[in-house]
């Protein structure tokens, strides 16, 4: 029988190769025998991933945790697999914890990349589903509202024709009421075009360490810009570029003037992006 070893080095072949059902296959037989080995939960979650398989992958990253709780693979598995299955809180709150990890490691730079897309991108459909909800409450409060309203005009037709009003007054009633309900659909009609316009976030204005829009933003020698705050406090740790591992200091970030004014502007306009 073949050791946990070669399964894994034959497992990573085939996943190398594309031959994503056999390396899954490979890497269960070798968990038979090394059902502690953090990293052969890691690999087979990546199997499963590319065969979409997300239920399990999220299985495999949660096992990989419980034996190395501050796995960057298994955070960004379990990131992918929840992201895939639109649970967005937790595929960001893994992807953060992924980005973190991957930052404060010297040697997983080359993901840090990866990871920071990931993470932009959970942040954008967790965004546009909530946009989407946004939308879906507020067709529901029209025609609440509306429904509503309809209910009272019934009520107010019935008291009148109870009061003996003549057919003139309960025309007048009706009318009243007929005018309010055109009024309310008025006012809903001229909030549509911006209650419903698609609210997005540039990447231009968005920090790669914090996600947030930025306000005062500052540029490193190479040109890569970041929230003040955030590149601060990651340098405060670590005094290398978060993105070529290069020593950098405090004392050499620059404002960037001409993105500062761009974000102010954006914000300006589109004061929800505070919270996005």
């Amino acid at each position: 029988m073949a050791k946990p070893t070669q399964l894994k080095e034959e497992g990573n072949r085939r996943f190398q190769a594309g031959d994503y059902v056999m390396a899954e296959a490979l890497y269960s037989q070798a968990l038979i025998s090394d059902p502690h080995n953090p990293a052969l939960y890691t690999n087979r979650a990546m199997a499963r991933l590319r065969l979409s398989q997300w239920d399990s992958a999220v299985a495999d990253g949660a096992a990989c945790l419980a034996l190395a709780p501050d796995s960057m693979k298994a955070h960004y598995s379990l990131s992918q697999a929840h992201l895939a299955l639109r649970a967005h809180d937790d595929a960001l709150r893994h992807a953060l914890r992924a980005h973190a990890l991957c930052v404060a490691s010297s040697a997983d730079h080359k993901s840090l990349g990866p990871i920071t897309t990931h993470v932009l991108r959970c942040k954008k459909e967790r965004w546009e589903e909530l946009e989407r909800r946004r939308v879906r409450e507020r067709s529901g409060l029209e025609g609440e509202v509306l429904g509503l309203l309809e209910e009272r005009r019934g009520v107010a037709l019935r008291e009148a024709e109870a009061a003996g009003l003549d057919e003139g007054g309960r025309r007048e009633v009706e009318e009243e009421w007929r005018e309010k309900m055109e009024a309310m659909r008025d006012v809903f009609e001229k909030a549509r075009p911006s209650a419903e316009k698609r609210r997005e976030v540039p990447d231009w204005a968005v920090d790669d360490i914090s996600f947030c829009v930025m306000v005062d933003p500052v540029i490193t020698k190479t040109g890569k810009s970041y929230e003040r705050a955030s590149i601060v406090e990651h340098l405060r740790r670590q005094p290398q570029d978060p993105l070529t591992r290069e020593p950098l200091y405090a004392s050499e970030l620059r404002p960037n003037l001409d993105l500062k004014q761009a974000c102010d502007e954006f914000l300006q306009e589109n004061g929800w992006a505070a919270d996005w």
